[in-house]
């Protein structure tokens, strides 16, 4: 991938494709189905004394739980703990680790529910909510942070911060820091290798990416982190149903292709758009003149599915969708299908009103394409 323009990250994970077909799986064994189905249980035999080794309650852990937080935790070099949503686990980091009295860092570009989470239930119990641009991150003074709490890129403009140098200025402070990796997915950025204590990631975009499941966990090489957090999700309940856990890694290993579709597409697409009058600004870390791509390139495997460009007005912006075939209108992202929104319509992201985060599918390229450009050409209409 370091050939033009791609990504050459120095931290380069191979046979990433392998790794997403096979992790997690049990080893081959005669007559055993390699495709392990849910296990629907709430109660396991546990006979004498409490083994903290083997299974006791539904709460606690769960067989279909082992095996994908196993092939998770191999992709993102750490130990990981699944969730039954993003949120759940964004949550899980913010409320194990802090306490009163203790600071949060958050985005102001950042996945808003995170920072609505910490301003609604965390604040009033003697917690401080700092927010901070992902551009403004490495100009920051976090003595007396407790938790530095970031997405990169960011959603919906897709900055992107150096993530070692961020490492560097937190620990400096004795600080934690965390990574939201929802748009890179583990396969195209591995914060723990980068030196973050915590990624974090929400499985019902790209990871699973079928639209079908809402999910999310977290990895960590700290045991001391791992331990609180997996605490807080046994004593809140926050915990995931093995039907959903066994989809999201069934999605898993579909991963790498489906990337490799969608990002292709992306570039193309990033690409046209930079040729349309009628587009007035573009963001797409893949772009050479993009403000996001030298660091990206440096420490991102490829350049994310996720383009953000305006059009200059909610009129234009509602009009292009309107006109769009393949096109689903929808607010999330990283599925199968392309989805695209005017990000301004939710009142939550400092956006203008023309600005469309467009998440690219695993449709045709150049049906896709057309299909963009058809309901481009439809801006200039006077109807």
């Amino acid at each position: 991938m370091s050939q033009n323009n791609q990504p050459t990250p120095n931290n380069k994970t191979p046979n990433r494709a392998t790794a997403t077909v096979h992790a997690g799986a049990p080893s081959a064994k005669q007559g055993q189905a390699f495709n392990q189905g849910p296990v629907f249980a709430s109660t396991f035999h546990l006979s004498g004394e409490v083994d903290d080794n083997v299974h006791q309650y539904a709460r606690f852990h769960n067989p279909t739980w082992d095996a994908l937080e196993q092939a998770i935790g191999a992709l993102e070099q750490g130990r990981a703990i699944i969730f039954p949503s993003g949120m759940a686990a964004a949550a899980a980091v913010m409320t194990a680790l802090v306490e009163a009295g203790d600071t949060i860092v958050l985005p102001t570009d950042g996945y808003y529910p995170s920072v609505a989470y910490a301003e609604q239930f965390l604040q009033k119990f003697g917690v401080t909510v700092k927010r901070v641009a992902t551009v403004e991150l490495l100009q920051q003074d976090f003595t007396g942070v407790k938790l530095v709490f970031i997405e990169s890129p960011s959603n919906p403009l897709l900055d992107v911060v150096d993530i070692q140098k961020l490492v560097d200025k937190v620990h400096a402070c004795g600080g934690i820091l965390a990574i939201d990796n929802t748009t890179a997915t583990p396969l195209g950025q591995k914060p723990l290798l980068l030196g973050a204590d915590i990624v974090m990631c929400s499985d019902t975009k790209a990871l699973n990416g079928h639209s079908d499941v809402v999910f999310g966990h977290v990895a960590t090489n700290s045991d001391a982190l791992f331990d609180a957090m997996q605490l807080w999700r046994k004593l809140s309940g926050n915990i995931p149903g093995p039907m959903e856990t066994w989809l999201v890694h069934r999605g898993l290993g579909s991963l790498d292709m489906r990337l490799e579709r969608m990002t292709n597409n992306a570039m193309a697409i990033a690409e046209f758009l930079t040729q349309q009058p009628q587009v007035k600004a573009i963001r797409y870390p893949g772009l050479p003149d993009d403000p996001s791509h030298a660091i990206a390139k440096q420490q991102m495997h490829h350049f994310g599915f996720i383009i953000s460009f305006d059009l200059g007005s909610q009129t234009m912006a509602d009009k292009f969708l309107a006109n769009t075939q393949l096109i689903y209108q929808a607010t999330s992202f990283g599925g199968m299908h392309t989805m695209a929104e005017r990000r301004a319509r939710w009142g939550t992201d400092d956006v203008s009103q023309g600005l469309i985060r467009l998440s690219v599918g695993c449709e045709n390229k150049q049906d896709l394409l057309q299909d963009i450009q058809r309901a481009i050409s439809c801006l200039n209409d006077k109807n």
